[in-house]
């Protein structure tokens, strides 16, 4: 009997369906249940909740969510391989674990939440983890069809996200991160929990929507964090031009100094230079 429930344990469930990991696809089956359990709680409250779910696998936190109470889970898989395993715990859970076949890089869950908001929890594979964050991240409109996000990525990236100024990850992704989210690396995750075991330590982190965010354009603020950080090592001076405006301007607005580098501005300081970038081009329009 596993920790959880009275299905197989994992192990059991990737031999008999013949899961092995595939490094295409990203996959690395956590099939420690006490972990699997403890990522579901980090969620919580889970009761009355529907979660979305990437890349499932043999299903370790497919099983956790639900036998924690989870109303509803529906699982995105890639992998054909895998679906026979998700429907033995959909037999073990009636009514409560919705297996959709597909592409989470291009599958929209909205259409099955019937205006209902969702968590998403998922320990994601990790050739596409930063992509599918990017894209939760710039959904529209805001605040997004999901109320908090619990996932698994390498802890360099997970240190890229939850960083802000004059921290060394700080970059792009960080700006976007925190201006739409609170964010917060929970726990790690060491490698030899994993089958097969990856050459990274993992990091289990919590994003949860900003009601409100500073207001701006997304798309503008997208462009000034890539401008800067594009030469990062470089003063705004010189790393705005990429804009083709003045970048004297656009620091200003943030009232900072021209010769401040990117990783030292704060996201307030980037929300004001997309803002002065928007009233700039409608001065040209």
């Amino acid at each position: 009997m596993s920790a959880i429930d009275d299905l197989p344990p994992l192990r059991e469930v990737i031999r008999r369906h013949a899961l092995s990991a595939r490094k295409s696809l990203g996959q690395n089956f956590l099939l420690d249940l006490n972990l699997t359990a403890r990522i579901a709680r980090a969620a919580a409250p889970l009761e009355d909740s529907t979660i979305v779910e990437i890349g499932p696998g043999p299903g370790g936190l497919t099983r956790a969510l639900l036998a924690l109470g989870a109303k509803r889970v529906i699982a995105i898989e890639h992998d054909e391989r895998a679906i026979p395993a998700l429907q033995d715990i959909s037999a073990r859970y009636p009514d409560r674990l919705e297996i959709v076949h597909g592409d989470a890089m291009t599958f929209d869950p909205r259409p099955l939440l019937a205006g209902e908001r969702a968590k998403i929890v998922a320990n994601l594979p990790y050739n596409i983890a930063t992509q599918l964050l990017i894209n939760w991240l710039t959904t529209e409109p805001w605040p997004p069809w999901y109320d908090m996000m619990v996932l698994m990525f390498q802890r360099e990236v997970g240190e890229r996200i939850v960083a802000h100024e004059d921290e060394e990850a700080y970059g792009r992704l960080g700006v976007l991160a925190n201006w739409r989210c609170e964010t917060k690396i929970l726990f790690d995750i060491a490698p030899s929990a994993f089958v097969p075991p990856p050459k990274v330590t993992s990091s289990v982190v919590r994003l949860k929507p900003r009601a409100e965010p500073l207001p701006c354009d997304r798309k503008l603020l997208e462009q000034v964090a890539a401008s800067a950080f594009g030469q990062r090592r470089k003063m705004l001076r010189q790393s705005l031009k990429s804009l083709g405006v003045d970048p004297a301007r656009l620091a200003q607005a943030a009232g900072v100094d021209a010769t401040r580098r990117a990783e030292t501005i704060p996201i307030s300081g980037f929300v004001a230079m997309a803002r002065e970038l928007a009233d700039i081009r409608s001065e040209t329009e």
